[in-house]
C-alpha cells in the first residue's frame, strides 16, 4: 500500500438529522480515496468519536474554541502539524464529497511544486439519504444528484504544503471570511494558489444552517463574522477563487492564471447592461430563455 501523501482535517458539527447524514457521506467518501488519507476530526460534538472509531481514523477531541464555543483554526492547524507526518495537509468542511480525480490533482500537483495551496469550486447538489459505499462502482458524478456550480466566494477544500501558514490568527472556523483568509495569507507570502477546478471540484451537499445560531444570517453578519472579517481585512471577498494564480489542466500541466478578476468584472458589467437591462424587452418579444431551459443548462456536469 502506498504511503499517505495527504492528511485532511475536519471540524465536523453534531451529528444530528440531515447534517449526520451529509457529514457521513462526506468522511466515508475521503476513506475511499486511493492512497487512502490521513484522517483527523476535531472536536467533541455529537456522534464525532462514534464515526470515527467507525471509519477507523483519527480524532482530536481538545480544541481551543472562543466565548461562543466555536472552535479556532490557528488551534486546528497548529495540533495538525504536530501529530501527522505526511507532506500535505488538507481542510475540509465536512459537507464535501470527494472523488477520486480530487485526490489525483493534488498529487500532480506535488509532482510540480515545493510549495502551494490548492482549492476548487464547489459543485452543489442536493443530497437527502445516506449513499452505499458497499458496491463495486466507484463513486462519481453519475451516481450523485445533478447539480450547479458554486460562486468563487464559495471555498470549501483547500490543500496546502506543510510549510505554509506558519501564523494563523484565531479566526472562527464556519463562520464568514475564515476561508477567504486562507488564500489571502497564501499569496501574501508568494505561495502559488493552484484551482484544480478543470480537473477536480468539491461536491458540497446543500443544507441548512439551523446548527448555528441565527442561522446563516449568524454565519455571514453575527459578531463572530464581524470578527473574521476584521482579521481577514475588512473588505468583503477581496480574495477568492478569483486570485487563484495558476490553475492545473486536463492534461496535469498547470500554468499561470492571468487577468481572472478583471475578465470577470467585464462579464459581470456586460450582464448587468447587455443581459438585465434587455429582459424585459426580450421576454415581449418571446427572446427570452425559459427558466427551465437555463436550469437545464447549468445542471450540465463540469
Amino acid at each position: 500500500m502506498s504511503r499517505p501523501l495527504l492528511t485532511l482535517l475536519a471540524m465536523p458539527k453534531p451529528f444530528h438529522g440531515h447534517i449526520g447524514i451529509i457529514q457521513s457521506n462526506a468522511i466515508t467518501s475521503w476513506t475511499k480515496l486511493n492512497p487512502r488519507p490521513e484522517i483527523f476530526l476535531f472536536g467533541e460534538e455529537h456522534g464525532t468519536s462514534e464515526i470515527a472509531a467507525e471509519l477507523q481514523i483519527g480524532h482530536l477531541r481538545d480544541i481551543h474554541r472562543n466565548e461562543f464555543g466555536t472552535p479556532l483554526l490557528s488551534d486546528l492547524i497548529q495540533r495538525a502539524k504536530g501529530v501527522t507526518k505526511t507532506p500535505l495537509l488538507g481542510y475540509v468542511n465536512c459537507d464535501i464529497i470527494l472523488l477520486q480525480e480530487f485526490q489525483d490533482a493534488i498529487a500532480a500537483i506535488h509532482e510540480q511544486i515545493a510549495q502551494f495551496l490548492a482549492v476548487t469550486h464547489r459543485w452543489e447538489i442536493d443530497l437527502q439519504k445516506s449513499l452505499d459505499f458497499n458496491t463495486d462502482r466507484p463513486l462519481g458524478l453519475g451516481v450523485l444528484p445533478p447539480g450547479v456550480a458554486g460562486h468563487h466566494t464559495a471555498i470549501d477544500a483547500f490543500v496546502f504544503t506543510r510549510g505554509v501558514y506558519s501564523d494563523v490568527p484565531p479566526l472562527a472556523i464556519g463562520r464568514a471570511w475564515f476561508d477567504q483568509w486562507l488564500i489571502k495569507d497564501a499569496l501574501l507570502h508568494r505561495i502559488p494558489v493552484i484551482d484544480i477546478t478543470k480537473v477536480a471540484r468539491a461536491i458540497h451537499q446543500n443544507h441548512d444552517y439551523a446548527h448555528i445560531a441565527g442561522g446563516q444570517r449568524g454565519a455571514y453578519g453575527g459578531e463572530e463574522a464581524r470578527r473574521n472579517l476584521d482579521i481577514y481585512g475588512g473588505v468583503p471577498h477581496a480574495f477568492t477563487l478569483l486570485n487563484a494564480t495558476h490553475e492545473l489542466r486536463p492534461d496535469r500541466s498547470i500554468r499561470a492564471i492571468h487577468y481572472r478578476q478583471e475578465k470577470y468584472r467585464v462579464q459581470q458589467w456586460l450582464w448587468r447592461n447587455f443581459v438585465q437591462r434587455t429582459a424585459p424587452l426580450r421576454r415581449r418579444l418571446g427572446m427570452q430563455r425559459s427558466k427551465k431551459k437555463a436550469n437545464h443548462e447549468n445542471r450540465d456536469a463540469p
